[in-house]
């Protein structure tokens, strides 16, 4: 019997994975008052804008995955697009080379509100009071912080004192920042959603209200608010003030949308993924580019494979995904080419970043990738992009991270969601609303004629990667993870965990997976501003066995040692419909992740 830091819950009734206990059992709460997965996952998401503010906020974004019982699975995009304004040309007038990683200037069509709006009122039950009431009750009444919320708050201290004063005045009240053990309060936030509902009270029945809701969000006072914002003079990583481009047009005339998932069929099983306007796909490439047998799990050969394997698809990622109209997806994915691919994999570490040719296209590179950007002074790679919570860097500039939320219910309706942006860090605290807008759109190129190329109305290519999987065409798993470039790594070694050791009925081992040392490469650049990258690269956790460790330099790799549980932050639910179980498990890295179910 393998050793687990915790048990894979089983039960029949509900089952919830996320990032935060509060979030998870807010969710439960929901299930417990008769609510679907749905309805859970809308509570829980809100309640982790208040528990997590330095992971995500209501300004940010979300993919979500769902699989309504016998119904088809479908992708909910929460990722807004790029403004009108948002123009290459104009970032480049202002002498930028990159957008910044941080200010208004980064902030695409906030997207996160709308997206979950929409899951309630298409696929829930519950009404938006009902929903809300536990994240209102966290912002006004106070909660416990994690001791990361206070550790990120220090890293910025001096930018919010100086610069960002709306945000001291959420986050350093008397000039202390959030203790663990100590109530925190956001009674900013608490009055939003309060207005908010008084607002809506009198439009009609419950779907009425949600679509009220939505109105006040694109051209009521939250609207309002957001567009000020966006209008004020913002000191950015770029170490100027800039304005950004936001305007109430924007806002009023994006929302969320439904589209069909990408999917792969590996083994018996289908994977499902947002479109290569994210960074799904990566993992089903890496599915593809497996050789029909796999070595032993967690030998040497075995790690090689998956980093190597890794590495041919974010070469891709980086010349053939984003938000175009002509990602030659089915190509990328496709037998033939994942075979020549593969036999690029030898024996070495790769250094160089090799994107293919699908059906004979000529693979293009943004300038900053053909000239092998090296990693920014300081770079870290156990904190690069979204993988840790936010740090400082050597410029001055600070990383999020991001939350992930999984629901199963006793009906068979699952649920993936990834939520992330509107970081406390990243932008200054809108003053009438109590939270900040994001900075997404620091993942788009400011080079012409690319997939993922700054243009008005596309989409920024995220790194955000729910995943639900279906075995003999049936949804019986949903996860992800936090972690920006590294989600589909760390997800893909997970779920090769669960595929490869399942045993034949039931009992997935959700949580030995999910516990199980794990590893990253930086061997691409990096999608959050400045853009890094770490060619060779390999980071892993101490708790690897050693002669792996050996034969990994042996065979090239620059490996660096992490602590013994730093690398992923994953979340699992799962359903047996022969057996009739369910099952969770949840990530002890950070020691804030819980599943609970019955």
């Amino acid at each position: 019997m393998q050793f687990t830091t915790r048990p894979t819950l089983s039960g029949t009734f509900g089952m919830v994975s996320s990032t935060h206990w509060l979030a998870s059992q807010s969710a439960m709460a929901v299930l417990e008052d008769g609510g679907n997965a749905y309805d859970a996952a809308v509570a829980g998401a809100f309640v982790l804008h208040v528990v997590e503010p330095h992971l995500n906020g209501p300004a940010g974004e979300v993919p979500i995955l769902l699989a309504p019982a016998g119904g088809e699975v479908r992708v909910l995009c929460g990722q807004g697009v790029a403004p009108a304004g948002a123009t290459i040309e104009h970032y480049r007038g202002l002498g930028l080379d990159l957008v910044p990683g941080t200010g208004p200037l980064a902030a695409a069509v906030p997207g996160a509100f709308d997206a979950w709006m929409l899951l309630l009122r298409d696929h829930g039950t519950k009404s938006l009071a009902d929903v809300l009431k536990y994240a209102i009750g966290y912002a006004e009444d106070g909660h416990a912080c994690v001791e990361n919320v206070g550790a990120t708050v220090e890293t910025v201290r001096e930018l919010f004192e100086t610069e960002w004063t709306t945000s001291a005045d959420v986050y350093l009240p008397d000039g202390k920042s959030p203790r663990p053990g100590e109530l925190f309060r956001n009674p900013a936030l608490a009055a939003t959603w309060q207005r908010l509902l008084a607002e809506v009270a009198g439009a009609g029945d419950r779907e009425a209200q949600i679509e009220a809701a939505r109105e006040v969000w694109r051209s009521g006072f939250i609207a309002e608010a957001l567009v000020r914002q966006a209008g004020r003079p913002t000191m950015d990583t770029s170490g100027e003030r800039h304005t950004g481009t936001l305007t109430a047009a924007d806002l009023a005339s994006w929302s969320a949308s439904y589209e069909a998932p990408a999917t792969y069929e590996w083994n018996g099983w289908t994977l499902c993924k947002a479109g290569p306007w994210s960074q799904g796909p990566v993992f089903l490439q890496q599915l593809a580019l497996l050789p029909p047998e796999l070595p032993a799990y967690g030998s040497a050969e075995y790690v090689h494979l998956l980093i190597e394997g890794c590495k041919l698809a974010m070469a891709d990622r980086e010349a053939w995904y984003g938000d175009a109209d002509a990602v030659p997806l089915d190509d990328l994915l496709s037998a033939e080419y994942n075979a020549a691919r593969r036999r690029l994999i030898d024996g070495k570490a790769s250094y160089e970043l090799r994107p293919g040719s699908p059906g004979g296209r000529a693979p293009r590179l943004c300038e900053h990738a053909r000239v092998v950007a090296p990693a920014e002074p300081g770079f870290d790679p156990m904190g690069a992009g979204e993988p840790t919570v936010a740090r400082l860097t050597a410029d001055g500039g600070t990383r999020g991270d991001t939350c992930h939320l999984d629901v199963v219910d006793r009906w068979g309706n699952m649920i993936a969601a990834t939520p992330s942006g509107g970081w406390l860090q990243s932008n200054p605290v809108v003053p009438e609303l109590g939270f900040p807008l994001g900075t997404r759109l620091q993942m788009t190129w400011l080079e012409p004629g690319l997939p993922n190329s700054l243009a008005p109305g596309r989409r920024p290519r995220t790194t955000l990667t729910p995943s639900i999987a279906l075995r003999d065409g049936v949804p019986v798993l949903a996860f992800g993870t936090p972690g920006g470039d590294q989600q589909d790594q760390w997800q893909l070694h997970f779920f090769l965990a669960v595929a490869t050791r399942a045993k034949a009925r039931g009992g997935l081992d959700l949580q030995g997976a999910i516990d199980a040392p794990n590893w990253h490469n930086d061997s691409f650049p990096g999608s959050f501003y400045p853009r890094g990258m770490r060619p060779g690269s390999v980071t892993v956790e101490s708790r690897m066995d050693g002669a792996v460790v050996e034969e990994l330099r042996r065979r090239g790799h620059d490996v660096t040692v992490g602590d013994a549980w730093s690398e992923g932050r994953l979340c699992a639910v799962a359903r047996d419909p022969e057996a009739g179980i369910l099952s969770a498990a949840a990530n002890p890295r950070g020691m804030q992740g819980y599943a609970v179910g019955r």
